[in-house]
């Protein structure tokens, strides 16, 4: 997991939903180092965000979301460089990510997960779609964005395969795997149930368009 994803789910009150995921498909959830230090170890220091890191801390100890202890600084270092040198503007690189996601994204290469859990659009997109990034770039910065593509290469040869989900992702599992029904009270509840799930993971900070959520409900049978 990245930062972003915990911060969707803590803010939404559904950290919670980890212990049953766990239960149900058996695996590990992990966090490293420098996503701790942005969950736990700064907002404690804070007057704002410390209950949010008490929870989380309190999830770790039950075992429902684990830390790495793989050394991978020298990985880590290699992709931030890596990352922060493949768009060019104006005669500069275009800085696009920080440590604590390049550490994730290192270690859910290192040990193969099954998937990398993050909902900033800019490092999935650099993952999966590098030119609609640069696209966007330029849009934002309202410049012309290249792109240096041996270091573009390099990086995606030291990623390799990484299947990407999103906290968004993770309550369409939840919703279908019944993890949900106990916030259904009476009939139709079903359709406010996934909608205010889908959308309030998305207004605090999933990368998630409204095109996605109606695309999802439609799905869904709504």
């Amino acid at each position: 997991f990245d930062t972003s994803t915990i911060i969707s789910l803590v803010t939404n009150n559904l950290l919670w939903i980890l212990k049953l995921l766990n239960q149900k498909f058996k695996g590990d959830f992990y966090i490293t180092e420098e996503v701790k230090k942005e969950l736990i170890d700064v907002p404690l220091k804070s007057r704002k965000f410390k209950f949010e890191a008490i929870t989380i801390m309190q999830t770790i100890k039950e075992g429902n979301l684990k830390l790495s202890e793989e050394d991978i600084n020298v990985k880590t270092d290699e992709l931030l460089f890596l990352a922060n040198n493949i768009f060019n503007a104006k005669n500069e690189w275009i800085n696009i990510v920080h440590k604590a996601e390049m550490e994730a994204l290192a270690f859910a290469s290192f040990i193969k997960a099954d998937a990398f859990v993050v909902d900033e659009r800019t490092i999935r997109l650099l993952v999966e779609n590098p030119t609609r990034l640069a696209k966007l770039l330029q849009s934002k910065l309202h410049t012309k964005v290249t792109v240096n593509l041996k270091n573009l290469r390099a990086f995606q040869h030291e990623v390799g395969r990484v299947n990407i989900i999103r906290s968004v992702d993770l309550m369409v599992i939840a919703y279908e795997s019944g993890l949900l029904n106990k916030f259904i009270f009476e009939n139709g509840s079903r359709k406010n149930l996934l909608d205010g799930v889908l959308w309030g993971v998305k207004l605090r900070g999933c990368s998630v368009s409204e095109n996605e959520i109606n695309e999802i409900m439609k799905i869904e049978g709504f």
